[in-house]
């Protein structure tokens, strides 16, 4: 496929204005008339942008899905999940004669809790109109990866002490609070997708489209390191506390404490625009590598295989905190 770019010649008009028409297939795509308005930006890179939307609101995406020909409600969550992250502003399930059925109901009420921003805002027997109610402004990404850093790290740390202490129920509260470092995930992949889109929100946001990428790909780190946390909380949860070697519990608490000083300190080299610290970060990984495989087991050890996950799991998170250090890095460059 052959790209090719129109050129128009610059005019000058009035003495001091200079002016350039415009192409009449993109004029009568979006419906221009004659003295209506059209926004133009100034980028970064020396291009200029001319677009149709001078305000974000005028411009919502919309998704129809049609449930008659749709039959397995995880599917459906994941569509809707899809639809959500796209940035699509509006969702609408339909079907056609018949009641929407109770299991797909419960679909859609899951999507709604799990999501930020969307609810029900019209409803029949055979409709519902979901719409993303959340003004993107009101959640920048800063504020997000922020939440998100606290969560995990939370997480993380109440694991280790189940681990240390026995307790199921807390390793169970860690488990079930998975959900929320998903919701804000999503958060930052819907807000990722739409400053792509909608560059007026990008400047408005007083990003750049490289700060949107950064951001969903530390998210994303962010997201792994949460599951990691709940991989260990769901091995703590089939482990025998009083038949562990005590010297196994100190070396792992010992490294996951390195794990999360990994962790704190992409998120100071974050806030702190500072490569030096986040190379410094990216190094301790080899010390990292030493404390994990410092956790003594041998043959006969009690929950042997459930030992090595929470060990890999510590080693990830670590690893996760390097990898975000090296897009702090590349960011400010």
């Amino acid at each position: 496929m052959s790209f090719n770019i129109e050129t128009r010649k610059v005019q000058k008009t009035g003495g001091s204005s200079y002016i350039i028409s415009l192409p009449k297939e993109w004029v009568e795509k979006h419906g221009i008339e004659k003295q209506d308005t059209v926004g133009i930006l100034s980028q970064p890179d020396g291009n200029l942008l001319i677009t149709p939307y001078i305000d974000s609101e005028q411009y919502e995406k919309e998704k129809h899905f049609d449930v008659d020909e749709i039959k397995d409600p995880n599917y459906l969550f994941r569509l809707l999940v899809g639809a959500y992250i796209m940035g699509y502003k509006v969702i609408k399930i339909t079907v056609s004669g018949n009641k929407i059925k109770p299991i797909i109901r419960e679909t859609i009420e899951s999507f709604i809790n799990i999501t930020i921003g969307s609810e029900i805002i019209e409803e029949t027997n055979n409709y519902i109109l979901i719409k993303d109610l959340l003004n993107p402004k009101e959640m920048p990404f800063e504020k997000t990866i922020k939440r998100m850093y606290i969560l995990v790290q939370d997480m993380h740390e109440e694991a280790v002490k189940a681990l240390e202490t026995g307790n199921v129920d807390l390793a169970q509260k860690v488990i079930e609070r998975d959900d929320q470092v998903d919701k804000l995930n999503w958060l930052v992949e819907r807000q990722s997708h739409i400053v792509l889109r909608d560059i007026i929100l990008c400047q408005k946001l007083n990003i750049t489209l490289e700060d949107a990428s950064n951001f969903q790909l530390i998210s994303k780190f962010l997201e792994r390191i949460g599951d990691h946390a709940v991989k260990i909380a769901k091995n703590v949860c089939d482990i025998n506390y009083e038949k562990i070697d005590k010297d196994i519990y100190e070396s792992i608490t010992k490294a996951s404490r390195f794990s999360l000083d990994m962790l704190n300190m992409s998120l100071d080299a974050w806030l702190k625009k500072d490569s030096l610290l986040a190379n410094e970060n990216i190094e301790s990984v080899n010390q990292l590598m030493i404390l994990c495989n410092s956790i003594k087991k041998t043959p006969e050890s009690e929950n042997i295989v459930e030992i090595d996950f929470i060990t890999e799991s510590i080693r990830r998170t670590g690893e996760y905190s390097s990898d975000i250090s090296e897009i702090i890095i590349n960011n400010l460059i």
